[in-house]
């Protein structure tokens, strides 16, 4: 992995701290990401339709990252990222030791979510500044590799815990509490970090231009269908298949592992064969992810069905990482990188703007019309994504 990084990255680009950072974060994440999901199912008694709220604010961070960064124009990426470091260490240890009611626990969740938010558009930002010429899928499949690393630490902490332990709320709030202490280290970490870019003037607005009208609808789609198996394909598992934490987290460390491997390989398939054929082919495998995750419990006996939706969601994991792809084509399209940071924000925000509906209707969707409707959603969303990458032109071969 060192070397692979050596070789894709520029040595003066301070890359190596930058990976130091992200792998702490994601360690930490990990550890609540593992447990968040039967917290709120188990302590805090949220339905499936309280999920998709407090999913609305998780997301709204995303829709108003825009406006934020407006607030940090002045501010080089690296700063940036050190702010959204700050934001999520105040949001975990909120979790930590705030009371166990829907309120504060969304609040906590919120400003988790606004740190994370703000640190996600600067890690693909740095990762493709970091990179050499002509290697940023490259770039971006190694720093989802190196990110996985880290959430499959935190998956395989958790995953030992609970195997001893029962899923009480004092140890809930014990694993939020060592999330926070590694995310402070995290944080500590950032102060090593040197930026020198300039102020730009992009970075105060929407940077909407015509030539990305593409990306922003790519956004779009991919947004919504994302949304739908993100808040709702383990909150399936926990509400409709009785999953606890502990085998919730080995699905997540599996899925890890599988991204681990696989974003590396994504990412120079879009190196090699063009972001606009990857775009388009990740749909074939969706719709079938899709309809066995919706209708499993139609074609299999309950404990076979569970598993069927365990290795579907995998498979969405890794042809999730299609993602990539969205981001080379701005850079082939923008003519600096200060243009790639402005166009990949706005359309982070771009994204939540429908991703903030899904996540507050897919629980009363799930709740009034099934799971079977709610993911026959997600298929239709990433055919409309696929047909409308396939009207993409490359601006280089």
């Amino acid at each position: 992995m060192k070397r692979r990084l050596a070789e894709v990255f520029r040595q003066d680009s301070g890359y190596k701290v930058f990976f130091l950072s992200m792998i702490t974060f994601a360690l930490g994440y990990g550890l609540y990401k593992g447990v968040i999901d039967n917290y709120l199912a188990g302590v805090v008694s949220m339905t499936s339709f309280d999920k998709g709220v407090s999913e609305f604010f998780r997301e709204l961070p995303g829709l108003l990252l825009v406006f934020i960064l407006a607030v940090l124009y002045m501010f080089s990426a690296e700063k940036i990222y050190r702010i959204g470091a700050l934001i999520m260490l105040l949001g975990m240890t909120a979790q930590a030791f705030v009371p166990a009611t829907r309120v504060m626990v969304i609040l906590a969740i919120f400003v988790f979510s606004l740190g994370d938010h703000i640190q996600l558009g600067m890690r693909n930002t740095m990762s493709l500044q970091y990179a050499k010429e002509g290697r940023g899928g490259a770039a971006l499949g190694l720093q989802n590799a190196v990110y996985q690393v880290g959430t499959l630490a935190g998956y395989l902490v958790i995953i030992a815990i609970f195997s001893f332990l029962p899923g009480t709320e004092p140890l809930f709030r014990g694993v939020f509490g060592a999330s926070a202490a590694i995310i402070g280290l995290g944080f500590l970490s950032t102060l090593r970090m040197r930026g020198n870019s300039q102020q730009d003037e992009s970075k105060r607005r929407f940077y909407l231009r015509k030539k990305y009208a593409k990306y922003y609808m790519l956004e779009v789609f991919y947004g919504a269908r994302k949304q739908i198996f993100f808040t709702f394909g383990p909150y399936v598992l926990v509400l409709f298949y009785g999953a606890n934490a502990m085998v919730i987290s080995i699905l997540f460390a599996v899925s890890s592992v599988c991204t681990f491997f696989a974003a590396p390989l994504v990412g120079r398939i879009i190196d090699r064969f063009g972001y606009k054929i990857v775009m388009v082919m990740d749909t074939l495998i969706l719709v079938v992810v899709c309809f066995f995750y919706g209708f499993a419990h139609h074609i299999f006996p309950m404990h076979v069905a569970f598993i069927v939706c365990c290795v579907n969601y995998i498979l969405d994991s890794v042809i999730s990482l299609a993602s990539m792809a969205s981001n080379v084509y701005v850079q082939d399209l923008a003519e600096s990188q200060d243009e790639v940071r402005a166009t990949i924000s706005t359309g982070v925000s771009v994204n939540h703007l429908i991703t903030i509906l899904i996540a507050l209707f897919g629980g009363w969707i799930w709740q009034a019309l099934g799971i079977e409707t709610l993911f026959i959603l997600s298929a239709v969303l990433g055919l409309c994504n696929s047909a409308y990458a396939a009207t993409i032109k490359p601006r280089r071969a």
